[in-house]
């Protein structure tokens, strides 16, 4: 499971912030997971995170850092070289960020229990630095550090790592010492690199919409996966029944759903003439059930963008239910729907330590911000609160402003005409 992520210099995350799973301390939670340590402690960690915020405030820009962290280790062995340089996309509006490295650091546990922390920095041309730590009994194991400006760039602390020497000696200075060693199924350093392949799944509800349809279309072909389909589906109260799946040689699967249609039972619909909203939300299903099935971390950018705001709150649920997710599966989103904050019939549907705020300072800079750190009161409506602008993460505009302003320029230009 994913328990912290932190960030730097990358698109508008210009000052190091952090993400965190872990309930606060001293903060009770209804939802949270109990996770064991292999110290023999435990660890309360929330299933999903919000991220909420006005236009431009840097939401998107948070799971656009996850996604890099994982593109860069999965891809610089051998996709960067040193000619072209690495990929970055540093913070615009200060010119100094491009001289200084990007910075990425995760905290996670994996399935014995050990708590790992992987972290490294990117410059323009080289890794400036790397690292990687273990937790087995509770106190930090330095497996390596890297540090590009040391005579020694490599540095293996009780010599813990196999093939020390080799790694060292192979892994170029613009690829990631991790990426290296996955390659070459180094038995030690391979299961770190597993746990970014086999997580942070990006989803933008928008994009990529046919392949995620696809997808789900031969999720239907698995009996056991339909059933959870078509069930997913009637919930959403579309006025689905069911769904007929066609596979044919070299074809993908083609799939009609089964609309009630009164005295003559269920329509099949061809899928051309079903709706964006119903499209859109058959299309997450699948990759929806993969990430609960795996117990992987699954990100999902503007969740409401193309979702019924009785989607979205279905896909919260899923995430939060212990009988729905079983496996420790984690849910990032980012939302502009503050609906999503509270029950229709009153109460939370999100903690306050689930809640995260994106503003921006004056120079253009975001910071991230755990609802819990304003400290909301117990019976506060969050929905109406954050609307009204009193944890901040909304426009700074009053009402009926845009339309003063148009009034006003429109004013003007008659007056110099």
């Amino acid at each position: 499971m994913l328990l912290r992520f932190r960030t730097a210099n990358v698109r508008s995350l210009r000052d190091e912030q952090e993400l965190s799973f872990v309930v606060p301390p001293g903060e009770e939670s209804d939802v949270a997971r109990t996770v064991e340590l292999s110290d023999g402690k435990q660890l309360q960690v929330y299933p999903l995170l919000g991220i909420f915020g006005a236009n431009a405030s840097g939401k998107s820009n948070v799971i656009f850092a996850l996604k890099k962290m994982r593109e860069a280790v999965l891809s610089s062995y051998g996709e960067w070289t040193s000619y072209q340089g690495i990929p970055r996309e540093v913070f615009a509006l200060d010119p100094k960020a491009e001289a200084e490295s990007s910075f990425y650091e995760a905290d996670f546990v994996l399935g014995d229990g050990v708590r790992w922390t992987y972290g490294f920095e990117l410059g323009a041309q080289r890794v400036e630095a790397e690292w990687l730590h273990a937790y087995p009994k509770g106190r930090r194991q330095v497996w390596f550090d890297r540090d590009a400006t040391r005579e020694k760039v490599f540095d293996f602390p009780g010599d813990r790592v196999q093939d020390r020497a080799l790694l060292a000696r192979m892994t170029r200075a613009d690829a990631l010492l991790l990426s290296r060693a996955a390659n070459d199924n180094h038995q030690q350093l391979t299961r770190i690199f597993d746990w970014f392949k086999q997580n942070l799944w990006d989803i933008t509800p928008e994009t990529e919409i046919a392949q995620r349809e696809a997808f789900t279309a031969r999720k239907l072909l698995d009996e056991r996966s339909r059933e959870r389909i078509e069930e997913l589906l009637r919930i959403a109260d579309l006025g689905i029944s069911g769904a007929e799946v066609e596979q044919r040689p070299g074809q993908a699967p083609s799939v009609r759903l089964l609309h009630s249609g009164g005295n003559d039972g269920a329509v099949p619909l061809d899928w051309k003439r079903e709706s964006f909203g119903t499209r859109s939300w058959f299309a997450l299903i699948g990759p929806l059930l993969l990430a609960l099935d795996e117990g992987a971390v699954l990100l999902i950018d503007e969740l409401d963008a193309s979702l019924h705001p009785r989607f979205a709150a279905e896909v919260v649920r899923l995430f939060q239910a212990p009988w729905a997710n079983t496996r420790g599966a984690q849910l990032v989103f980012t939302s502009h729907d503050p609906s999503l904050l509270s029950m229709p019939r009153g109460g939370r549907q999100l903690e306050p330590g689930q809640v995260w705020l994106t503003e921006k300072d004056r120079a253009g800079a975001t910071e991230i911000y755990p609802l819990s750190d304003v400290e909301p009161g117990e019976e506060e409506d969050l929905t109406d609160s954050y609307l009204a602008g009193a944890f901040g993460g909304v426009p700074k505009m009053a009402a009926g402003q845009i339309g003063r302003k148009l009034l006003a320029s429109r004013t003007g230009e008659a007056e110099r005409s």
